[in-house]
């Protein structure tokens, strides 16, 4: 698993140990440190999970990984992720993100083929004409180089499919992953100020930050704030069992293949940071400010196709996964 130390990686490498499958986490920390690995090796008991420290950019380190472990399927989660340092350092995102998904596709192929599941996001919809989108809903052009990525990785995936039959693929286009683990001992971590809304919800319930913006509340949507479709972290790491189950028993009807990961439920943003008040029984310092570049109005996802294709479905409630948000900010304010 490429960047399995982080925040979706360690939950999905969780679920996959939980259901029965060997896994190998690797991840050069560039984004992250080993918190969150030593964390799920709390929850499953497995102090020998193999841990390979490397850069998937590197070709040798790639063929080093191939050649040590029998890999039957790769998730691919290795990626630069922050929108505005995307707008910033464009090049920085492109040799990095399609650098090291060329390169693992790259040493499969010379491994004999390959099972590849993509890490995907919602973004590559860009502001649809319509929600809930579809898979078949139409790719709009990408507001940043982090989202160009996705796209661009989707496609090297759906050509190399196409192109050498060894390789089959699944891309999961996640919506918005929020939570923790229900253990508390792994969870979102991210450096420095987050980009994301519930760590910064979080942080400053806590105290490390002195007030959240809330961008926008001049939207046309019912309060004025921007529609989204919150998915629980769990809930979103059980989907990758299922995908990859679909793939190493044979299931799949194409050898590429999509699937929207969320909800199907749009949540304002003013929803959240409410709903996060009343679960844990705080109250938030919060101010609303201009609109944000790039933010779009409203996107949600028809998870149809991933409950009838992948046999899943989000189970988890907003009110159930704002409580383990919390509960794990609050874990690491302990340590």
């Amino acid at each position: 698993m490429s960047g399995g130390a982080g925040y979706i990686g360690s939950h999905v490498t969780v679920e996959l140990i939980q259901a029965g499958y060997d896994v190998v986490v690797a991840d050069n920390l560039s984004n992250c440190d080993l918190t969150c690995f030593e964390g799920v090796k709390k929850i499953t008991g497995k102090s020998d999970l193999p841990f390979v420290k490397m850069d998937f950019c590197d070709h040798a380190a790639t063929e080093g990984l191939f050649s040590s472990f029998k890999i039957d399927a790769v998730i691919h989660f290795a990626g630069f992720k922050a929108v505005g340092e995307s707008v910033s350092d464009p090049l920085k995102y492109y040799s990095n993100n399609l650098g090291s998904f060329v390169n693992l596709l790259q040493v499969a192929r010379a491994h004999g083929g390959c099972n590849v599941l993509f890490s995907s996001s919602a973004t590559v919809y860009g502001e649809p004409e319509k929600s809930p989108a579809t898979e078949s809903t139409p790719r709009q052009s990408a507001t940043s180089p982090y989202g160009n990525t996705k796209q661009i990785c989707e496609d090297i995936l759906r050509d190399s499919v196409k192109a050498y039959p060894e390789i089959k693929g699944i891309a999961l286009r996640y919506f918005n992953p929020i939570g923790a683990h229900p253990s508390a001992l792994i969870g979102e971590l991210p450096r420095g100020v987050p980009n994301n809304l519930v760590p910064f919800i979080t942080q400053t319930a806590v105290g490390k930050r002195e007030c959240l913006s809330i961008f926008g509340n001049d939207y046309p949507t019912p309060d004025g704030t921007c529609l989204r479709d919150y998915i629980d972290i769990v809930d979103l790491a059980k989907a990758h069992v299922c995908a990859v189950r679909r793939m190493l028993d044979g299931q799949m009807e194409q050898p590429y293949e999509i699937y929207n990961i969320g909800t199907g439920r749009p949540v304002s943003v003013l929803e959240l940071v409410t709903s996060f008040e009343k679960v844990n029984n705080l109250k938030l310092n919060y101010k609303f400010a201009a609109r944000r570049p790039g933010d779009v109005t409203a996107i949600w996802a028809d998870p149809a196709l991933a409950c009838e294709k992948l046999h899943w479905k989000a189970e988890r409630s907003v009110e159930e996964t704002l409580a383990s948000a919390w509960a794990w900010e609050k874990h690491l304010a302990e340590q």
